[in-house]
């Protein structure tokens, strides 16, 4: 089944996509910033900005997924 339609995938894609942006822009700060007005990278820019200022709750999000694919429910 895709990711579009399971809903648990959709918000492990969705999780994936925030870390990665805000790991990316950690990186290279002023380049995502320079692109923010494009709509590929404004999506990518808007992710960093949820993974920056959420990130607590980011991270609880993301344990909690791998303690449920860990005990495999």
């Amino acid at each position: 089944m895709s990711a579009l339609f399971n809903f648990q995938s959709a918000l492990m894609v969705l999780l994936l996509l925030i870390c990665t942006s805000a790991y990316c822009h950690q990186l290279f700060p002023a380049f995502m910033d320079r692109k923010k007005g494009s709509p590929m990278w404004g999506i990518l820019w808007k992710c960093a900005r949820i993974g920056e200022r959420l990130s607590l709750y980011i991270s609880v999000c993301c344990v909690i997924f791998a303690v449920r694919l860990f005990i495999g429910a």
